[in-house]
């Protein structure tokens, strides 16, 4: 093994950092990152933070529709995912999840500071952007969750499954649990293919410490919900096996935002942007209108004027 810093630091695919867009995060991980950036002058920046075993690229589809509205949209693949430093699905507490988002959020911002910022999150990433507007609720101009991580299954969390994983969790962290099954991705089966060929994708098993990470970030943000006030649109599938419906339905109903739309796709798999073609298109269209329903108005003349 080579000394640190006997030469550059590579991705977990062997290409070093210095090749590849990246930032440093407070632990010094490198995480990759992708930037869809418009021809003009941006109206809006948008983060998009995607979910758990998967990486920033399956979102390029959509960023591509917000970068043709002269939205500046960008990513990366979170610490342990994709082309990211950090070990596999494995991570010390959810709060490097939502502490990285917001750096990366922080450093756009500081490029375009008059630009309002919205989120995109899907499913741990809906957790992921939940926490984060919590912690910044004045930051964000809005939120977009498409089938969020808001509640474990109930299958999942009797009171005697919680205490053997805690137990587990103290004796064998490591222990693998289930993996994510893809078949539920998408009931279109070349997306669930592209899922499963996809190398950049985690299609190993979860562990018992990685599960107790999402149940403490679903725990913290049922404490967070009745004092939730910012703007944000939900999606989720009624036929969703990976992040069930009955979390989103409970954050919609229990919420102080005046500004808030809960749409539910029958059939819908979980990765909506991914499902039937027409589903995915319906859900391009819903992210699209509903983030340019919410930019300045003043900025539209300006645009023209250029």
């Amino acid at each position: 093994m080579p000394e640190p810093g006997a030469g550059p630091r590579r991705s977990p695919q062997g290409v070093p950092y210095t090749e590849l867009p990246h930032i440093v995060n407070a632990d010094g991980q490198h995480l990759f990152c992708r930037y869809w950036e418009p021809a003009g002058p941006p109206r809006a920046l948008v983060f998009i933070a995607h979910g758990a075993g998967e990486h920033s690229g399956p979102y390029n589809e959509m960023a591509q529709r917000l970068k043709e509205l002269s939205l500046l949209v960008f990513a990366h693949d979170h610490v342990g995912n994709g082309q990211s430093e950090g070990e596999r699905m494995n991570i010390k507490e959810f709060q490097v999840y939502v502490r990285d988002s917001l750096q990366h959020i922080d450093l756009i911002k500081s490029r375009h500071p008059d630009l309002p910022v919205f989120i995109v999150g899907h499913s741990m990433g809906g957790a992921i952007s939940i926490l984060a507007a919590c912690e910044r609720p004045s930051d964000f101009a809005g939120v977009v969750l498409i089938a969020p991580m808001v509640q474990m299954s109930p299958d999942s969390v009797t009171p005697f499954k919680v205490f053997v994983a805690k137990l587990l969790n103290h004796m064998l962290p490591s222990l693998p649990l289930g993996s994510i099954e893809s078949k539920w991705v998408s009931r279109d089966k070349k997306q669930v293919e592209a899922y499963d060929t996809d190398e950049l994708n985690y299609h190993g098993r979860l562990r018992v410490s990685f599960g107790m990470q999402l149940m403490a970030a679903t725990e913290r943000i049922e404490r967070e919900i009745p004092s939730i006030s910012w703007p944000f649109l939900l999606l989720h599938g009624d036929a969703d096996k990976l992040c069930e419906i009955q979390g989103s339905k409970m954050m919609y109903e229990n919420v102080a935002s005046s500004d808030k739309k809960f749409k539910i796709y029958e059939g819908g798999y979980h990765a909506l942007h991914h499902d039937l073609p027409e589903v995915a298109e319906s859900v391009l269209k819903d992210v699209t209108s509903w983030i340019t329903e919410r930019l300045p108005a003043s900025t539209t003349p300006q645009q023209q004027g250029l």
